[in-house]
């Protein structure tokens, strides 16, 4: 069953390299968000379209892990088609969408350079539409639907989705919550190892 490591906003495919090196699976996928848009309109439901066509047209069911945005994608998939995901990761996910901190990083989002964003696979003007995008989002709202085993990891750094990924843990039936310690939010990239150990128990439990 394919295994799909999904990147957060700020992130490519390769943030997922060290941690799917290390994953003892062979049916693993990381899609390129800013190519799954194909160039049209960097929207959270484009994005969301073209990220469920994507995973429509693999063999299922599936197991889903997202990081951030790349976990919202995940959670909303998982909560419109129950049938076609086995088990749902969910990295630094938010549980609501922090209006107030998304328009602040805008602001900063809009102070940088477009040179700052070559990194991010998106672009400049493709971050702030997306971003934008996402304010009317109620990723909770999702919840109730999902009904396959979920795996809720926060960083132990990452201060800022702790309660969220509580909240989540709390509100899904068969979720537990796992701290990756010494990471921060972007687990993928500052605990590939653990994180790694721990996808692969959770994987190997809900096979």
């Amino acid at each position: 069953m394919p295994f799909l490591l999904i990147h957060g906003l700020g992130q490519t495919p390769e943030a997922w390299e060290e941690t799917r090196r290390l994953l003892p699976l062979s049916d693993v996928h990381c899609p390129d968000l800013i190519h799954l848009l194909d160039g049209a309109p960097a929207e959270y439901s484009t994005l969301y379209q073209a990220f469920a066509a994507y995973c429509d047209a693999l063999p299922q069911p599936l197991h889903l892990c997202g990081l951030s945005l790349g976990g919202v994608l995940a959670l909303q998939y998982a909560a419109e088609h129950p049938a076609r995901v086995a088990s749902l990761v969910l990295i630094g996910t938010p549980y609501r969408i922090p209006h107030r901190m998304l328009a602040l990083q805008s602001a900063i989002f809009r102070l940088l350079p477009k040179c700052a964003f070559r990194q991010m696979g998106f672009s400049k003007a493709d971050v702030l539409r997306l971003s934008g995008s996402m304010a009317a989002l109620d990723p909770a709202g999702f919840l109730p639907a999902v009904s396959c085993p979920a795996l809720i990891l926060c960083g132990g750094k990452d201060h800022t989705n702790r309660a969220a990924a509580q909240e989540i843990a709390a509100a899904l039936p068969r979720a537990c919550l796992q701290i990756i310690p010494g990471a921060g939010h972007e687990a993928n990239r500052d605990a590939p190892a653990q994180l790694a150990l721990a996808l692969a128990r959770f994987r190997n439990t809900h096979s």
